[in-house]
């Protein structure tokens, strides 16, 4: 298990899945759009990729960068940015793969949530992939309180911008996306429900 960890950190498990699926196969730039601690970036600069990151938190990009001097010493540190995702210092289609994992819930109406999956799909190359994990109100309909527009109150007491599966779909059309992978929806004792959200930019 220490082996695994070394190797993969604590990789959120559905973007494992996607290496296993092969969907990494040939990228070589990655970002991770609302980087946090870089949970998801140690199997990518342990093994050549091309490592991006932002996240609006300064101590948050400090973090991914000592992490980054450990296992990727040859990597620039300016790939390393503090900035909100809606404003990210990227050229257009520079990424091969983008991910968001628990960052898009933190919108705070649906301009916000747009604004954001805009800058991601500006800064996608066609062909590429698009990973996010976020909070969504499937299967759990009942269990989240309304507060405006999106926001909800959660059974353990947080408070997310929540989609469904409507909403997704319709975001997806808009881009023109093709969805690779059914939405899949965890609920979590049923206080909340992530759902993972796969795309690929048309080439």
């Amino acid at each position: 298990m220490s082996e695994l960890r070394s190797r993969f950190g604590e990789i959120d498990i559905y973007l494992f899945d996607q290496l296993l699926k092969g969907r990494f196969d040939g990228v070589r730039s990655v970002l991770d759009a609302g980087c946090g601690s870089g949970r998801n970036l140690v199997f990518f600069l342990q093994n050549g990729f091309d490592v991006f990151a932002t996240d609006r938190d300064a101590d948050a990009i400090l973090r991914v960068r000592r992490l980054a001097a450990r296992l990727a010493p040859h990597a620039p540190s300016e790939r390393f940015h503090r900035s909100a995702v809606e404003a990210m210092p990227f050229g257009d289609a520079t990424m091969d793969a983008v991910l968001s994992s628990a960052v898009l819930h933190f919108a705070d109406d649906e301009a916000h949530f747009a604004a954001m999956l805009g800058e991601m799909w500006r800064v996608l190359r066609p062909g590429g992939l698009f990973f996010a994990r976020l909070a969504s109100s499937i299967g759990m309909e009942e269990r989240v309180m309304p507060l405006r527009g999106r926001r909800h109150r959660l059974p353990d007491g947080s408070e997310r911008f929540l989609v469904d599966a409507p909403f997704l779909a319709g975001h997806a059309a808009r881009l023109g996306a093709l969805p690779l992978d059914p939405l899949k929806t965890t609920i979590v004792q049923d206080l909340r429900a992530m759902t993972t959200w796969c795309l690929r930019k048309p080439g």
